[in-house]
C-alpha cells in the first residue's frame, strides 16, 4: 500500500496515490464534486472525495473512496508538510487513527503561492463515514505547527448526508 494511503490494514484492491505540484493560479474544474475546505495560518486545504463503485463490493461490505487534496500556501512564508494524522470513522462509529510521515511518500515544501495536490484512497466496511485530521507542518524558520484537514463526508451512491 502506498505511503499516502490513509488507512490500515491495506484494502484488498490496492490504491496507488499520485501527486503533482501546481501553481496557486492554476484552477482545476471540480464543479462535479463536493469540495471541503479549511484554512489554518494561511495554508488552505481543499478536499474532494469521490465514491469508487468499480472498486467497491457492497455485497461483501467493502466500500472504497478516493479523495483528492490540494494544499495551497496563501501566506508569505515557505512551509513544509512533514506528517499526517487521520481520524476515520465509519457509519457504525468505529474510529481508526492513522499517523505517518508526509503524504504519498512525499514531504512537499511550498513557497508562497505554491500548491501541492495528491490523490489517495480509503476503504470502509460501511456505505458511509467521514474523515478529518491534521498535517504537521514546519516553517522555513524551523517552527512546527499543525494545520486542519477539513472534516469530509464519505457517502456511497445511496447516501445523502453531508458534513458542513
Amino acid at each position: 500500500m502506498p505511503q499516502g494511503a490513509a488507512i490500515a490494514p491495506p484494502p484488498r484492491t490496492g490504491f496507488t496515490g499520485c501527486a503533482r505540484n501546481t501553481s496557486a493560479e492554476s484552477q482545476n474544474d471540480r464543479s462535479w464534486a463536493l469540495m471541503y475546505q479549511a484554512v489554518t495560518r494561511e495554508i488552505e486545504v481543499t478536499v474532494t472525495p469521490q465514491y469508487l463503485a468499480e472498486r467497491s463490493a457492497p455485497d461483501r461490505s467493502e466500500y472504497f473512496w478516493a479523495y483528492t487534496i490540494e494544499i495551497t500556501n496563501r501566506g508569505t512564508d515557505t512551509v513544509q508538510l512533514r506528517t499526517r494524522h487521520w481520524r476515520i470513522t465509519d457509519a457504525n462509529g468505529r474510529l481508526q487513527e492513522v499517523r505517518g510521515a508526509g503524504v504519498v511518500g512525499k514531504q512537499p515544501t511550498l513557497k508562497p503561492g505554491e500548491s501541492f495536490e495528491y490523490t489517495s484512497g480509503v476503504p470502509l466496511p460501511t456505505p458511509s463515514g467521514f474523515m478529518t485530521g491534521t498535517y504537521g507542518m514546519v516553517s522555513a524558520k524551523g517552527e512546527p505547527f499543525d494545520i486542519e484537514i477539513p472534516t469530509f463526508s464519505l457517502d456511497g451512491p445511496d447516501q445523502n448526508r453531508t458534513i458542513n
